[in-house]
């Protein structure tokens, strides 16, 4: 009897599904010691193996390394993660979303930033004045997000306050990082100074036109209004990687388009779409981010939506690998490889 525990990784396509069409019987191997103690196959009523090889056993996704899910797009490409960079922008810098300011309007709004410091304290008042000196000098600007507050007097009092003393930016109330809590984002008015911009539009000046808040008066023609790009994660689901994006970019996480969710306790890499979002903003969350990445970006006409792949391919490592010989483990794989296997569930 050969018994040595062992790891092997191979690429499937499928995950596995047992019937018992055959009377092959399932073969007792001794359980390898840093397996807990589980369920059997026989304790939920699996008595053979679908082939008549004899098998083998081993621990499935003892780490979540072992677990490797790659997207497979409907053309048949597998997705990886390959670059880090953003593109040569093409979308130039929206010179109209709101930046004609007076010569008077271009000033530190030193001030007003002391009387919000005062409401909101000091870290607010930074990212304030952060976002302040990037209108002022004409660079990229990105929206802010205020610190968290279950209060929601306090957080009228803030809108009031940028209302009243800051009329060319605009804010909004989103989610917070728990139930009880909202955040308040600051972003740039895009109507202009007039606090009548298209974010106060009524919807019967508006006509039967859609209410869109993300820009798209101003996006170029010719560039697709959708950035794709991969996104490889570790150890957690789709919705928690991007509610982590969405909220170090000021959006909300239902602004993501995807094929499919990904499985938490795995390493694994999905396209992704998001409107309107440039790639430089993107690829420069990656210093920040943790156990994400996001990468090979590029725009397109069309957002993704559920069930737009072929599926993922998945790379798994077993680790405590028992078996009567090595040429059992070599004769299995090589099956799986030849004739794939039907889709299981049974033990996961």
């Amino acid at each position: 009897m050969w018994l040595k525990a062992m790891s092997s990784s191979f690429p499937v396509l499928l995950k596995p599904y047992f019937l018992c069409n055959y009377k092959t019987p399932i073969t007792r191997f001794p359980k390898p010691l840093m397996a807990s103690k589980t369920l059997d196959e026989s304790d939920v009523g699996i008595f053979c193996y679908i082939s008549q090889l004899p098998g083998f056993r081993g621990i499935l996704k003892q780490r979540y390394s072992d677990f490797i899910v790659n997207e497979v797009d409907t053309d048949g490409n597998v997705v990886h993660l390959t670059s880090l960079d953003a593109p040569e922008e093409v979308v130039k810098t929206l010179e109209k979303s709101g930046r004609e300011t007076n010569d008077n309007e271009i000033k530190s709004y030193t001030s007003e930033i002391e009387s919000f410091r005062s409401l909101a304290g000091d870290s607010d008042a930074e990212r304030l004045e952060t976002l302040i000196n990037q209108i002022n000098s004409g660079g990229e600007i990105s929206p802010i997000v205020l610190s968290p507050s279950s209060d929601k007097s306090h957080r009228t009092a803030m809108h009031n306050f940028f209302k009243e003393n800051l009329k060319f930016l605009v804010t909004d109330t989103i989610d917070g990082p728990d139930a009880s809590s909202k955040c308040i984002r600051v972003r740039l008015n895009s109507g202009g100074q007039n606090g009548r911009g298209k974010n106060s539009r009524k919807r019967k000046e508006r006509g039967d036109k859609p209410f869109d808040s993300r820009g798209s008066e101003d996006w170029p023609e010719h560039v697709g209004k959708f950035l794709r790009f991969h996104l490889c994660k570790e150890n957690k689901d789709s919705q928690e990687a991007l509610g982590v994006i969405g909220k170090m970019l000021g959006i909300q996480t239902r602004s993501f388009g995807f094929a499919g969710t990904k499985d938490k306790r795995a390493v694994s890499t999905q396209r992704v779409t998001v409107f309107k979002v440039r790639a430089s903003r993107l690829a420069a969350l990656n210093d920040r981010l943790i156990g994400i990445k996001v990468g090979d970006f590029c725009y397109v006409k069309e957002g993704l939506l559920l069930g737009q792949l072929l599926g993922n391919r998945f790379t798994i490592t077993l680790r405590g690998v028992v078996a009567d010989s090595e040429d059992t483990v070599k004769a299995s794989a090589s099956a799986l490889g030849r004739k794939g296997f039907i889709n299981y569930f049974g033990l996961q």
